[in-house]
């Protein structure tokens, strides 16, 4: 039977979205790489898929796949792309609504200008949460690399996040190094590694080298991985602005137990049919 398929992305991170409410559709790993790969399928850093909620109060449930094949537990950027494809089926209400991710529900309303805002939730930076096999120095933990000592910080958004900052955020070996920590073996389940470079306590320019999908254009789980991280360690404030290689997202976080919130646009590309 032919799968109606919609093409989205959040600030340049893009989606193949398919909603399986109402109907048999199961991914396997192969399948989703297959659909992902952008010379032989459809072309996509991650994969969602809309299912009807556990919890009849939220407007739905959805899975989130990596290019490779893998699964996801969060992603800030494909969360703003559900809002917007709910809405464009009626499925909501001016007010704030809320939807489960594989890490939990999340809640987000439709922003006066058009953009999407996120309730994130609260981040961890517990070394059992991400999880890291290091032991940290005042926060901060160390790796030895083909490039020296790596120093870098890490946070839990329901999916795990090192953060490096650096210099000059256009470095050619950027996702090198962001291959070389996402896969290592002090990171039990891999973890994104992200490069921000400050400028001043509001704004940051960031870099983000996922697991299972390489550099994407933008990373919202990312991004408020990167401003926790680094309003905790009192190098910027409760709104930052987080410039991507793809756009731009405002993150807000007040620290103690208020969850951070992420502003940013959603954009629907074209739909399609696969006929599989």
């Amino acid at each position: 039977m032919p799968i109606e398929f919609h093409k989205m992305h959040g600030a340049g991170n893009d989606f193949v979205l398919f909603d399986a409410r109402g109907r048999d559709l199961s991914l396997t790993p192969a399948f989703a790489a297959r659909i992902a790969d952008r010379h032989r399928g459809i072309g996509c850093d991650q994969i969602l898929v809309l299912r009807e909620p556990a919890n009849s109060a939220h407007r739905a449930r959805y899975e989130i796949w990596n290019s490779d094949g893998s699964e996801a537990a969060q992603c800030g950027n494909g969360a703003r792309c559900i809002g917007l494809y709910l809405e464009m089926t009626g499925a909501t209400s001016p007010a704030a609504f809320q939807v489960e991710s594989p890490a939990g529900v999340v809640t987000m309303k439709r922003c006066p200008d058009g953009e999407y805002e996120i309730t994130m939730g609260l981040p961890s930076f517990k070394a059992a949460d991400i999880p890291v096999k290091l032991e940290p120095d005042d926060g901060l933990y160390h790796l030895d690399s083909p490039w020296g000592e790596l120093e870098f910080r890490v946070a839990s958004m329901g999916n795990p996040h090192a953060l490096l900052i650096c210099d000059d955020i256009g470095a050619s070996d950027i996702p090198q190094l962001g291959d070389f920590i996402s896969k290592h073996q002090a990171f039990p389940d891999g973890c994104n590694a992200g490069f921000a470079q400050l400028d001043g306590t509001a704004k940051i320019h960031l870099r983000v080298i996922e697991r299972g999908a390489g550099e994407t254009l933008a990373c919202g789980s990312g991004a408020c991985a990167a401003v926790a991280i680094l309003k905790c360690a009192g190098k910027v404030g409760d709104v930052v602005d987080v410039f991507l290689p793809g756009g731009h997202l405002v993150i807000k976080w007040h620290g103690n137990n208020e969850p951070l919130l992420m502003k940013g646009p959603a954009i629907h590309v074209f739909r399609g049919t696969l006929n599989e």
